[in-house]
């Protein structure tokens, strides 16, 4: 089993920044690819950016140029640098990983159990 713990999320005000961090613990794996996903109220769970353990990475549109993902594969801990915020971007901020455990051998999906972002002024 591997847990993911969420941190960084918070209320900013429009043209803002914040970072959000996700950190993964257990025993015996090895992350693939990391994800982050948001879920705005009444709408569902979408994409915003996604990295793999060598470090290639995907965003949604509606964030190219003010998000970074990045990550240490040393520490299983993910980041997303989020800049120029958007009341849009007002969601509930998932992680989620793609991991590979060693016993019983096959990968799995994990996800955290979300931080809070609101953009308002």
């Amino acid at each position: 089993q591997v847990q993911l713990v969420e941190s960084g999320g918070g209320l900013v005000q429009p043209g803002g920044s914040l970072r959000l961090s996700c950190a993964a613990s257990g025993s015996l794996f090895v992350i693939n690819a990391w994800g982050w996903y948001r879920q705005a109220p009444e709408k569902e769970r979408e994409p915003v950016a996604n990295i793999t353990r060598a470090g290639s990475t995907n965003y949604a549109d509606s964030v190219k140029g003010r998000f970074t993902i990045s990550r240490d594969n040393a520490k299983n801990t993910v980041y997303l640098e989020m800049n120029s915020l958007k009341p849009e971007d007002t969601a509930v901020y998932y992680c989620m990983t793609k991991t590979y455990l060693f016993r019983p051998g096959r990968e799995y999906d994990y996800w955290g159990q979300g931080t809070q972002v609101i953009v308002s002024s």
